[in-house]
C-alpha cells in the first residue's frame, strides 16, 4: 500500500476575505479526498492535510493561486493509514492563539536558523533555549538542556516570558516548536518587546528530526503531532504513543500498565479530572468502538 502524504504548512499574510475562501477550500480538499485540518484567520493560514501525494499537491497548487498564499511552502512527512477522520476548514481570531493584540510575524519576527546550525546555537552557554509547546508535549521529548515554562496553552507562554525573563538585560534567546508557527509570534513578542538576538528553529522541530542523523541530534524522546500518528522520532518514524480518549493526551507502555488506565476511559493524567458520569459515557463510547472494530468497522470515534 502506497504510504499518504501528510503535509503541514502556514504562512502569516493579511488575508482581509479568509471567510469567502472557506468554501472553496473545503470543497477542493474534498475533491482530491484529502483530509486534515485548516484554519483561516485575518492573518494568514495554518494546516496539516493527508492524503494521495497527488491529491495534497493538487491542494496546495490550489491554495497557492492565490498571490498571498503563492510562497507557501509545506514539510513532508508520511502515514500508512489517514491519520484524520474528516477535513476541516475553520475561520479563527488567530491561526495560533497566542491573544497578545499587535503582533505580526508578517512583519517583524526572529532570525531563522536551520536544522544543521541549531546544535552550535543551543550549545552556547550564553543562550537561552525556551520549548514554547505546552507541558504534555514536552514531557514526551525536547532538546537538551531546553527550558520547560510548564504552559497549558500557548496564550500562557507571554505571562511565563514576563514573569521569568528579564529582558532589560537584553539575553540571546532560541526558541522553538513543533513546526515552526509558534516561535514566528513568541520570538515577533520578543523582538517587539526590544530583544536583538532573537532566533527560532527554522521548520521547526519537525524540519530538524527530518534532516539530522540521529547519532548528531540533540534532541531526546519523541514529537507529540496533531493527528493520529500521535508522535514522530527521528527520520519522522512513527513512534509508539497513543492517545488517551478521554483526556486527548499521549501514553507510552508504561502509562497503560497503570492502574488508573482503562481505554478509552481513563489514564494516570486524567483519572481523578473526570466524574462518574463521564466516565460512564466515555466506557459507553468505548464499547460502541469495540463492536464496531468485531464487525470490521470503523466507529468515528475510533
Amino acid at each position: 500500500m502506497t504510504p499518504l502524504l501528510v503535509a503541514t504548512f502556514y504562512r502569516f499574510t493579511t488575508l482581509e476575505d479568509h471567510a469567502a475562501m472557506q468554501a472553496s477550500i473545503d470543497a477542493c480538499c474534498r475533491e482530491h479526498d484529502v483530509r486534515g485540518i485548516i484554519l483561516l484567520a485575518n492573518e494568514g493560514i495554518n494546516a496539516t492535510i493527508a492524503g494521495t501525494r497527488e491529491g495534497v499537491l493538487a491542494v496546495i497548487d490550489f491554495l497557492r493561486e492565490d498571490p498571498r498564499l503563492a510562497a507557501l511552502t509545506w514539510k513532508e512527512s508520511s502515514a500508512d493509514k489517514q491519520p484524520f477522520r474528516k477535513m476541516r476548514v475553520r475561520l479563527k481570531q488567530e491561526i495560533v492563539r497566542m491573544g497578545v493584540p499587535g503582533i505580526d510575524p508578517a512583519q517583524l519576527v526572529g532570525t531563522y536558523v536551520k536544522p544543521a546550525d541549531w546544535n552550535r546555537l543551543i550549545s552556547d552557554p550564553d543562550v537561552i533555549v525556551i520549548d514554547t509547546r505546552n507541558d504534555y508535549e514536552v514531557e514526551i521529548g525536547t532538546f537538551q538542556n531546553a527550558i520547560n515554562p510548564d504552559i497549558q496553552s500557548f496564550g500562557q507562554l507571554p505571562g511565563w516570558i514576563d514573569r521569568q525573563l528579564d529582558l532589560s538585560r537584553k539575553p540571546k534567546v532560541a526558541m522553538f516548536c513543533t513546526g515552526g508557527i509558534r516561535c514566528e509570534k513568541s520570538t515577533a513578542l520578543l523582538k517587539q518587546a526590544g530583544l536583538d538576538e532573537v532566533y527560532h528553529l527554522e521548520g521547526g522541530i519537525l524540519k530538524y528530526l527530518e534532516e539530522i542523523p540521529e547519532d548528531q541530534s540533540l534532541w531526546n524522546g519523541q514529537c507529540f503531532v496533531f493527528d493520529e500518528r500521535v508522535s514522530v522520532g527521528h527520520g519522522l518514524e512513527v513512534g509508539e504513543y497513543q492517545l488517551c480518549r478521554a483526556c486527548r493526551f499521549p501514553l507510552n507502555e508504561i502509562d497503560k500498565q497503570s492502574t488508573h488506565y482503562l481505554e478509552g476511559v481513563s489514564c494516570p493524567r486524567c483519572h481523578d479530572q473526570t466524574t462518574e458520569e463521564q466516565k460512564q459515557r466515555f466506557a459507553e463510547r468505548q464499547q460502541q468502538i469495540q463492536l464496531a472494530r468485531q464487525r470490521g468497522e470503523q466507529h468515528l470515534s475510533d
